[in-house]
């Protein structure tokens, strides 16, 4: 049976096992062997990072012909407006094509951990959470969509992929999952939630 971890990456981790100072990687983190990740998570986000010992189920994850819809908690500067939430919803146009569109919404801010260092913050500026969801995988892609509606992301958190999500789950915790064979071809299975 496949192994499945998820993970809840800290800010300034690598999403790797080496390459850098093992406390800024994964192996601070995880110990058992033979697991790597299905994706990625930039260095200066956080949230859930998905790893597995099974290649096709990495690459079902990880792939985006695959779909895999994941949602993250964006915390932007300023007050954001309908015509953003719009063009989101949209798609728009970023440096390396159009984005598929995005379902999103303004939120409350989230009920999350304190983040080492904090976030700037401008004392007239004020912030605005987003719950995004998208199907795709570029690099930086939140970011940069968010930074191309006039609203730069100040704090990024993935909150969810698929039917898993960080609930209960620590900065630097992680918890271990088994799923049947080729889970993803039964469409009977129920997949366990976290």
């Amino acid at each position: 049976m496949p192994q499945l971890i998820l993970f809840n990456k800290p800010f300034n981790v690598l999403s790797q096992f080496s390459g850098a100072e093992p406390e800024h990687t994964l192996s601070k983190f995880i110990t058992l062997p033979d697991v790597y990740p299905a994706g990625r998570l930039d260095k200066d986000s956080e949230g859930l990072l998905l790893l597995t010992d099974c290649g096709e189920t990495q690459a079902r994850i990880s792939d985006p012909a695959f779909k895999m819809h994941k949602t993250y908690w964006a915390q932007v500067e300023g007050e954001f407006s309908e015509q953003a939430l719009a063009q989101l919803r949209n798609g728009l146009l970023l440096n390396d094509g159009p984005t598929r569109p995005a379902q999103v919404d303004i939120i409350s801010a989230p009920v999350l951990w304190d983040r080492l260092p904090p976030i700037r913050l401008r004392r007239h500026i004020p912030t605005s959470w987003l719950a995004l969801t998208i199907a795709e995988g570029r690099n930086r892609q939140v970011r940069r969509m968010t930074a191309a509606t006039g609203f730069p992301t100040l704090r990024l958190v993935r909150y969810k992929i698929g039917d898993w999500t960080i609930d209960g789950l620590m900065p630097g915790e992680w918890r271990q999952l088994s799923l049947p064979d080729r889970w993803w071809r039964q469409p009977s299975v129920k997949l366990p939630r976290i």
